[in-house]
């Protein structure tokens, strides 16, 4: 399979939602190997199914499978002896009757150098996460239990005892109670290490074969833990209470993986603490640090050093942008790190010497950061607006580098259009930029029509490919597509975001609007067929703009936020937005001023609106409501509901649907044609 797609192919929604799509890196410790996660609809094309794939670090060779099983395999890591290791609920062959255990929970799979993979562990709460220790080869792994059981047989006799009385209620005792489309508890994360090392050899592991660090746990970890390269200790997230306003921050805890020892390693008033990562030689880790907002101030993340005793460091303090996803040279001379930059996402690279930051790549976005063993190259997944994911290889110390791309499954060959940037400088002096991607033909004779996407978030920016909102398949369709960063947009500076912090209304509004007027000159795009679209954040902004101006033919709006007082009380993460908006009791100002559902008189453009029940970070209420509202006031509109799906519509079946229904919604008010439901709708 070599996945490759060409400008037709956009056309065509079969073979867009066929194409391969790349997700995590893993390493071998001698860096001779790199095994990636690639997925693919499944044979019934009904959900996504990943396999591994190995990938030449060298570019020499083209990429080979190595899994091939009934159940998607994912979050591949290597142990010290170069044996894979790997996430997948895929039955076991090799099991007796009755011995295979959970049949429908991910297990933890063996892969060695030569053989066919086994399993390792398949606990009842399954495996959703895991880690190995760099040098000593322990195994850190992330399984759910009841939090009044240990974990175990014990927890298998309450989820058995449940199941048999058919209870399915959760008692709660504290927030949150969802997270984004999952019912938390009450079965709650544990974090659990192998008493000994895994490798080629490792045998079946039980419960009695783990340490549980996290005994009577009841709360989702706020970040994925991490286990020091002698594997003697493990760090984790833990939430702190705040107060009935604000919640919870998040502090560092340290604990001896044997369970001899665990005690508070970072904790600041105001502050939070994520992504761990230990220095090569076990004396401390690097973590990023976080201002907690409040309706005053946004966010603010730094990166930090800290010592196994407590002693927290700043690193690179005047950095302008957010940096994470910290990654820790071998050596211990380097921190590489991404952050949103103008569009971009670069991966930086921080001296820990000198305290030097200096920028590796020109283009595009990175994650998944990788160093080779002897400290001179970097491999990564680069995704950029003209192409997806795809393994790359670059220079430990180079600047502003062209990324070397590794030959792997997923390749886009051509594109139906052009890929340009466009900018504005604002009232405030901001300047607001966005990318412009152009179908092919547009031109002064030839002018296209326009499509405004505003992004979700919003603390983020259009810095690289989307598989959910895809320029392309509107440009194989005839229309231009803007992608603009407004006020909120990472990658500007902290002013950028204090700009339309706790007022989405006000500058990031006007920012759009500036935006669009400028690419509206052009004599490439047709100003009288345009429309606006956005999902969450983007979505919100859809329904305000539909408040403020009738300048656009048809408003797409999906898993929007519509009714900001009833809003706060029912998403998944009331706390964080509270720390913006602020107590809907205490500012009512605020909230009023922002929320578009008091000005739905005012709307008169057609609008589609797209929810999934299953969406607890926007709930479904809010596209309910939103609807209800504009049928009231004779708005003519549409409602795309998805009773399986959540924030994001995920399954490849229900993705071209979205698709079908919004070509068909922008044909009709744009474009002047009849309208034409979708087949399967």
């Amino acid at each position: 399979m070599t996945g490759t797609i060409t400008g037709a192919g956009f056309g065509d929604l079969t073979a867009f939602t066929g194409m391969p799509r790349l997700s995590s890196l893993a390493l071998s410790p001698d860096g001779t190997r790199l095994v990636t996660a690639v997925s693919t609809p499944s044979p019934d094309g009904k959900t996504w199914q990943a396999a591994l794939w190995e990938v030449d670090p060298a570019g020499e060779r083209p990429a080979r499978r190595l899994t091939r099983g009934a159940k998607a395999e994912g979050s591949p890591a290597f142990t010290p002896d170069g044996a894979l290791l790997f996430v997948s609920a895929r039955p076991d062959a090799e099991a007796g009757p009755g011995k295979d255990g959970p049949k429908d929970q991910a297990a933890l799979w063996l892969l060695p150098p030569a053989g066919e993979a086994r399993e390792l562990f398949r606990p009842a709460g399954g495996v959703s996460g895991f880690a190995v220790a760099r040098d000593a080869g322990r195994v850190l792994l992330v399984s759910g239990a009841h939090s009044t059981a240990e974990f175990g047989e014990r927890d298998e006799e309450v989820r058995k005892a449940r199941e048999d009385a058919g209870v399915t209620a959760i008692l709660h005792e504290s927030y949150p109670i969802r997270y984004w489309d999952a019912d938390l508890g009450p079965s709650y994360p544990r974090v659990l290490a192998t008493t000994d090392p895994v490798d080629v050899d490792a045998p079946r592991l039980g419960a009695a074969d783990l340490v549980d660090l996290t005994p009577g746990a009841n709360a989702r970890l706020s970040d994925s833990p991490a286990i020091s390269p002698d594997g003697r200790w493990v760090a984790r997230t833990q939430g702190v209470e705040v107060s009935a306003a604000y919640g919870t921050r998040v502090r560092l805890r340290l604990a001896a993986a044997d369970g001899s020892d665990d005690r508070v390693l970072a904790d600041r008033e105001g502050h939070s603490f994520s992504q761990p990562v230990f220095l090569p030689d076990s004396s401390g880790l690097v973590a990023v640090r976080t201002v907690d907002s409040t309706p005053d101030r946004p966010w603010r993340n730094g990166l930090v050093r800290i010592s196994l005793d407590g002693e927290v460091t700043d690193l690179a303090p005047d950095f302008p942008e957010e940096p994470e996803h910290p990654v820790v040279a071998p050596d211990g001379s380097a921190v590489y790190f991404t952050s949103s930059h103008r569009g971009h996402q670069p991966v930086w690279r921080l001296d820990l010497a000198s305290g030097e930051v200096v920028k590796l790549t020109a283009t595009g976005s990175y994650n998944e950061v990788r160093v080779s063993p002897d400290g001179t190259t970097v491999y990564a997944l680069r995704s950029a607006w003209d192409h997806p994911p795809q393994p790359v290889r670059l220079s430990a110390t180079g600047v502003d580098q062209d990324a070397v791309p590794l030959p792997a499954p997923g390749a886009v060959e051509s594109l139906p259009g052009t890929l340009t940037e466009i900018d504005v400088v604002v009232e405030d002096g901001r300047t607001v930029r966005a990318w412009l991607v152009l179908p092919t033909g547009a031109s002064a004779e030839r002018p296209a029509p326009l499509l405004l996407w505003v992004h979700g978030g919003p603390v983020m920016s259009w810095s690289g490919w989307s598989w959910r909102w895809n320029p392309w398949l509107m440009a194989a369709r005839g229309y231009a597509v803007l992608l603009p960063d407004p006020a909120l947009s990472t990658g500007y500076g902290h002013d950028f975001v204090r700009a339309g912090w706790a007022a989405w209304g006000g500058k990031p509004y006007t920012d759009l609007m500036a935006v669009t007027d400028v690419a509206e000159r052009r004599d490439d795009i047709d100003e009288s067929r345009t429309a606006a679209m956005g999902g969450s954040f983007g979505g919100y902004m859809a329904n305000w703009i539909a408040t403020r101006t009738d300048r656009f033919k048809a408003i797409v709006t999906h898993a929007s936020l519509w009714h900001l007082d009833a809003f706060t009380g029912t998403t998944d993460d009331s706390y964080y937005w509270i720390r913006e908006m602020g107590d809907p009791l205490l500012q009512q100002e605020r909230l009023a001023a922002n929320s578009p559902h008091l000005r739905v008189a005012d709307i008169t453009t057609p609008m589609l609106v797209i929810h999934g029940d299953k969406d607890y970070r926007v709930p479904i209420g809010e596209g309910q409501r939103l609807y209800f509202d504009l049928l009231r006031h004779g708005v003519p509109a549409k409602f795309l509901y998805f009773p399986s799906e959540n924030h994001w519509i995920l399954t490849p079946g229900n993705a071209k649907v979205w698709y079908e229904t919004v070509f068909a919604f922008l044909a009709e008010h744009v474009l002047g044609e009849p309208w034409r439901r979708p087949d399967l709708v």
